[in-house]
């Protein structure tokens, strides 16, 4: 009787069911933070979050799971192998560098969301911005340098508190406010199911959302612990897909009903929407309540992030050798503090557009911009080194083969470039400034975070960066 039970405990434990990995892809990429920059739009939102969803987010899904579940060590070890191993530390340079962009803008999130607890004016305020980011940011980077593992948990419990009971409440706000016959401040017939066409900068609605759906990568490694992937990962992903759709989606048309556009904050936005319904309702002592749930949400986030994706980083530049010592030394608590201050001081420069560009909102846009070119460098990397790879190694095991593997790489790969060239266009909606100025500023951010800072690590890389790691930080 005993052997069957040894038999079955293993079995039990190896696998994940394919609703358990749909779920935790939903929790890592679908967020209400976008939401406001999409609610600009009205019914198009729908559109413009439908087209990413297609061209770039299935792709990546499906191609990401057959690498994972065929090569381990992430985007590293999969352009690395695929193409070569500098094009391999520019894949993973990139995936760390879009943080450096992505901190600004979910803390200038913060700053405005906080904003509606101690003054609501304040969240078009630049200045007051740039100084909530960099003193939170730097709060952040003390904490994560003192190997506090307690943070871990705030990533399910920021889902919970941040995103599905104020999304939930949201939304249901919304359909009572409509059922009260109070009239919509977005116009809602098939007129306007498209966004109005004003050139190339129409298309730019568009670009911004694929980083909406960045992080598909990290989560096909699970790939491997399902029972029958062939089966089960198409079925997670299409359940994946329409519970992001969702979460995206109606959230961003209920604010459009309540705030008008042209008064819409791309930072403050679900504020907005929450404080003009909870007048409405006479409940307006709600509002700080749901601001404190944002923000605790939001930085809980961040703290679990920020260590993240500079871990990676760091055990590849000391293993091969392409960082300098003084970025990949360790603290006493085994933390990579000096790559956290270095990531920081860039971070703080960048704080201060929000000081020095008047709109609030147009800051906001250009950091998601470029944080979005910079990524997608890496998803271009990834697709090529896919289709390499199932040519030239296609004798090597995998758990999951893409269908149409090259026909998604291709897929993935035109629309990524399309996207990158069209991001330098700025939107119709971007008042700061002019096309040139927009054009400098991304193009700068791009190149010299995205493109020239990995160049010169590679060009200046000595034998004696190589170090050995301790095993406390490969945990």
């Amino acid at each position: 009787m005993t052997e069957p039970a040894v038999v079955t405990k293993p079995a039990v434990a190896k696998y994940m069911s394919w609703v358990t990995l749909a779920l935790m892809t939903t929790s890592s990429v679908a967020s209400l933070r976008a939401s406001p920059t999409m609610a600009v739009y009205g019914l198009a939102c729908v559109f413009l979050y439908l087209i990413p969803a297609v061209l770039f987010l299935l792709p990546t899904a499906f191609v990401a799971a057959e690498l994972a579940s065929g090569w381990t060590g992430g985007v590293y070890k999969w352009v690395g192998e695929g193409i070569s191993q500098p094009a391999g530390f520019l894949a993973v340079w990139c995936q760390f560098a879009m943080t450096i962009f992505y901190y600004p803008s979910l803390l200038a999130y913060v700053a405005s969301t906080f904003a509606y607890i101690i003054d609501p004016s304040l969240a078009a305020n630049g200045t007051y911005v740039a100084i909530v980011i960099i003193t939170i940011y730097w709060v952040a980077v003390y904490v994560s340098s003192q190997g506090t593992k307690t943070v871990a948990g705030l990533s399910s419990m920021g889902l919970i508190i941040g995103t599905l009971i104020p999304g939930v409440l949201l939304v249901a706000l919304g359909f009572v406010f409509l059922g009260q016959g109070n009239p919509s401040a977005a116009p809602m017939d098939f007129e306007h199911l498209f966004p109005a066409w004003t050139g190339l900068a129409s298309l730019v609605l568009i670009v911004n959302n694929f980083l909406s759906y960045a992080g598909m990568e990290m989560n096909a490694v699970h790939v491997s612990a399902l029972k029958d992937p062939g089966r089960e990962y198409p079925r997670a992903m299409a359940m994946a897909v329409g519970l992001v759709l969702l979460i995206f989606i109606v959230p961003a048309l209920v604010i459009s009903w309540v705030v008008p556009a042209e008064n819409l904050s791309l930072t403050a936005g679900v504020m907005q929407a929450f404080d003009g319904f909870f007048h409405h309702f006479h409940i307006g002592w709600l509002t700080p309540v749901l601001g404190v749930m944002l923000v605790a949400a939001a930085l809980g986030g961040m703290l679990t992030w920020l260590a993240g994706p500079s871990k990676g980083l760091l055990l590849i530049g000391r293993q091969e050798g392409y960082l300098p010592p003084i970025l990949t030394r360790l603290n006493k608590h085994g933390v990579q503090q000096n790559m956290l201050v270095a990531q920081g001081i860039v971070t703080t420069l960048l704080a201060l557009l929000y000081a020095f560009i008047p709109d609030v909102s147009s800051a906001y846009w250009i950091l998601s911009v470029i944080t979005t070119q910079v990524y997608l460098i890496m998803y271009v990397l990834m697709f090529i080194a896919a289709i390499r790879l199932r040519r030239n190694k296609a004798d090597h095991p995998r758990g999951y083969r893409a269908p149409a593997l090259v026909a998604l790489c291709g897929l993935g790969t035109a629309s990524s470039v399309a996207a990158f060239l069209i991001g330098f266009v700025p939107p119709s909606q971007y008042g700061s400034g002019n096309a040139f100025s927009y054009f400098l500023i991304v193009g700068l951010g791009m190149g010299i975070v995205g493109l020239l800072i990995p160049y010169l690590f590679l060009r200046l890389r000595k034998p004696g960066w190589k170090l050995a790691t301790p095993e406390e930080a490969l945990t």
